[in-house]
């Protein structure tokens, strides 16, 4: 196998977005801070910049009730089967009052105060600013960005990529991960040359951002072949009797002819949002099922990071296939992680989740890892 093969890092780890920090608002406090300074520097009167400034937000703020109004004229119509009834829930979905109201209310108050007579009555101002926020709501002018939407929906956890992960967790890894070691513990006594290696006695999940799934892993890639089952787990579960879950081992073969065991398997809520993509109906485009396969990653590390129960049964495998076609790509994406867990040392295991940053290779650090679960010094010849 060559050594390339075998880096510490891998470029899956560039494909899944972080969470976005606060940076848009950090930009927003110094604009505002230069915009302020450019102001002052102006020399302008205070009292008319305080006007002028004090009309505009009087402006956006009869904006705001404009829409609330707009949208509670569709609501009327919903009061009973979207808001149980309650008018007060009604005009509280469609009025953010609690800060909107203040802010008017306090910024006509100050508008009024200022005013000193331009010769235009204050309700001819008030019917303009009314007229242009009308404008710019009839013409969509105030909807939010691509990017605004894709920051609420991620922090409101609504995406389409949160709730699979969360079934896909709640309803299949956390009742089989706990069991899957005992499995391989159950296999290993009866096939005692097969699974040598402890530290690889996990769930390998494949997870492929194309949304791409194989039924059949062999047709996949040849390298890889189906080699037996597992012990199977029977649960009565949502009324079914003796529902069965198994998972399939697998032999992998890499460039040395040198052959591998693990459990491997698809993230098969994948398969929904490949289909959501295909179905006109579901108005999912390509670029949607990529974003949102990068998301059902993400949640789903998150999850399983968090879950004691599952900690150190699992192993998440995403890539992106490249655009060339290449016959093993498969193989040498799960040969990567098979090898990297060979020089993986968890301190406190089964304690603390899986951490892929503490991943170490062979050239930086040579470790003597027992084949007992109970954590063993470390011994370095670098020291």
């Amino acid at each position: 196998m060559s050594q390339e093969l075998w880096q510490p890092s891998h470029p899956t780890t560039l494909l899944i977005p972080k969470a976005r920090g606060g940076r848009a608002q950090r930009a927003m406090y110094l604009l505002l801070a230069l915009c302020a300074a450019a102001l002052y520097l102006t020399g302008e009167p205070l009292v008319p910049t305080a006007r002028i400034i004090t009309s505009h937000i009087v402006a956006l703020q009869i904006g705001v009730l404009l829409k609330g109004t707009c949208y509670l004229a569709e609501e009327i119509f919903h009061l009973q089967s979207r808001h149980q009834g309650s008018f007060w829930r009604m005009l509280s979905a469609c009025f953010p009052l609690r800060w909107h109201g203040p802010v008017l209310l306090a910024c006509g108050l100050a508008y009024v105060a200022l005013l000193d007579g331009d010769g235009q009555p204050l309700n001819f101002h008030l019917g303009l600013a009314t007229l242009c926020q009308l404008l710019i709501l009839t013409l969509g002018l105030h909807k939010p960005s691509a990017v605004e939407v894709s920051e609420m929906s991620e922090r409101s956890k609504q995406n389409v990529a949160h709730g699979l992960a969360w079934s896909y967790y709640v309803g299949y890894l956390k009742i089989v991960l706990p069991r899957v070691k005992k499995s391989m513990e159950e296999f290993s006594r009866a096939n005692p040359n097969v699974l040598a290696c402890r530290e690889t006695w996990k769930l390998h999940i494949l997870v492929p951002l194309t949304c791409d799934i194989y039924d059949d892993l062999e047709k996949a890639d040849s390298n890889i072949q189906y080699l037996a089952d597992l012990t199977e787990i029977t649960l009565t579960r949502a009324g079914t009797k003796k529902r069965v879950y198994k998972h399939s081992l697998y032999t992998i073969t890499d460039e040395d002819n040198k052959v591998w065991h693990c459990a491997v398997e698809y993230a098969t809520p994948l398969q929904s949002l490949y289909a959501m993509s295909q179905d006109e109906c579901a108005a999912f485009s390509r670029e949607d099922r990529l974003e949102q396969a990068k998301l059902f990653y993400r949640s789903l590390e998150e999850i399983l990071k968090g879950s004691k129960e599952c900690a150190g049964t699992y192993r998440l495998i995403p890539y992106e296939e490249s655009g060339e076609a290449e016959t093993h790509f498969l193989s040498r994406n799960v040969l990567w992680h098979l090898q990297q867990q060979r020089h993986e040392y968890t301190m406190y295991e089964g304690n603390q989740p899986h951490n892929p940053s503490m991943t170490l290779s062979s050239t930086e650090l040579n470790l003597q890892i027992s084949e007992s679960d109970l954590p063993q010094p470390l011994r370095s010849d670098c020291f």
